[in-house]
């Protein structure tokens, strides 16, 4: 590996920040490795209960008591079955979680998503379990539940055989209006990627960047309930109709894989100005798969999306090679739900070892670097640096995120 380059962010140990500051860090019990679900509880009797799902096992779901922020206390930590399975994605609607669950190879179980009553935070109750695994099947990669009605997401399933292994995720829709027998009611995937498609399979990437023809996080809005925003990985940014939800039809779509390297992530709408964020996904570390970015689309027509800038990186120079993965993730998704902050002229997201950022889009062309908080390596990282992967932020401001490997939960306040 080449030397460290000097500057600003390049050593690993430094805590960077600007405009954002740390009020609270838990490393949950020793067990830090957090994947890409979080939520915001407010329970009846008004406390915040933020739950978050484990990146793999021993852990599934942990919940922390973050009604004082700078307090925050671990009420509940659950296991998971056995070791080849992880729930990386949860979301919570009232009293109701929806928690994924994604097995390391094909053909084992349990995949799919579990229900659970969560009235009484320190003691989740299963309410149902909707079954997706299959011989050619890992499960639920990730979901979206925010109306208490459907759940979203992109899974595999008993009856679809990718016609490439990587293919093996697509979107779904399950009605889970009666949450003890959750059914599903329709279903897309890219076509030419299932056997017996008469589409032709699409081109793959350099099998350097392969990741595949799937969905991954899959948004519907109250704003567009007949409108799916689904990050289909190298299939890139996908807008489906579902107003007919057994039946979604292609609207738009929008790739910039080649000359990219793929992994469309999520597609985050903001309606009153025709635009969408679209973040890529980097899956490589030392900066290997770099550039990857996120976008700012015009979307006014949503067939023909076009971008028009990229929130600006970190310094590449600085952080390429100061430990594990460099480039873009999650994004706050302005969930449509009373404990979310909602922005249309802010964009938070996650850059593994860059941190947490924040960025001023008021002007959609020249978006601006406003925010950042970048902890120092956690101990034991295998990276040797930070890695953060989700981020979410509340009703209040208060940012939460979260590190994969063992860093666990930084609570910040912006000071924007």
């Amino acid at each position: 590996m080449p030397p460290m380059l000097p500057g600003p962010g390049s050593r690993a140990d430094q805590t960077l920040s600007l405009n954002m500051r740390l009020i609270a860090h838990h490393e949950l019990q020793g067990f830090g490795g957090m994947g890409e679900g979080m939520a915001l509880q407010l329970t009846r009797d008004r406390r915040r209960i933020l739950w978050l799902a484990h990146e793999s096992a021993p852990k599934n779901f942990t919940g922390v008591d973050v009604t004082d922020p700078r307090q925050p206390r671990v009420v509940v930590q659950t296991e998971l079955p056995h070791a080849k399975l992880r729930s990386n994605s949860l979301d919570v609607v009232g009293e109701v979680m929806a928690v994924a669950y994604q097995t390391q190879t094909i053909g084992l179980t349990p995949a799919g998503f579990d229900l659970f009553d969560i009235s009484v935070p320190e003691q989740p109750k299963l309410i149902s379990h909707f079954d997706a695994s299959g011989p050619h099947s890992r499960g639920v990669h990730a979901l979206w539940f925010v109306d208490g009605e459907f759940v979203h997401m992109a899974s595999g399933a008993a009856d679809f055989q990718p016609r490439h292994p990587f293919d093996d995720q697509f979107y779904r829709i399950v009605d889970v209006r009666n949450p003890s027998r959750p059914v599903e009611i329709g279903r897309w995937w890219l076509p030419g990627t299932r056997e017996g498609d008469t589409a032709p399979p699409p081109q793959r990437l350099d099998p350097k960047f392969d990741a595949g023809f799937r969905a991954h996080n899959t948004n519907v809005f109250p704003q567009r309930p007949d409108r799916a925003y689904v990050g289909y990985i190298d299939g890139g940014a996908v807008i489906l109709d579902i107003a007919d939800k057994a039946h979604p039809r292609l609207v738009g779509r929008w790739q910039n894989s080649p000359p990219f390297n793929g992994f469309t992530h999520t597609v985050l709408p903001l309606f009153d100005r025709n635009l969408l964020i679209v973040s890529d996904e980097c899956i490589k570390d030392n900066g290997f798969d770099w550039p990857k970015l996120v976008w700012v689309l015009d979307a006014r027509v949503e067939s023909n999306p076009i971008p028009v800038s990229t929130l600006p990186p970190a310094p590449h120079a600085a952080f390429a090679r100061r430990g594990g993965r460099f480039g873009a993730h999650n994004l706050h998704e302005n969930l449509p739900v009373p404990t979310s902050w909602t922005s249309d002229q802010i964009v938070i997201g996650t850059f593994f070892n860059a941190g947490v950022r924040a960025y001023d889009i008021s002007d959609p062309f020249q978006p601006r670097e406003v925010a950042y908080f970048v902890p120092g390596a956690p101990a034991r990282s295998p990276a040797g640096a930070i890695q953060l992967n989700d981020v979410y932020v509340d009703d209040r401001r208060i940012v939460y995120t979260v590190d994969r490997f063992v860093g666990g939960l930084y609570i910040l306040e912006m000071t924007l």
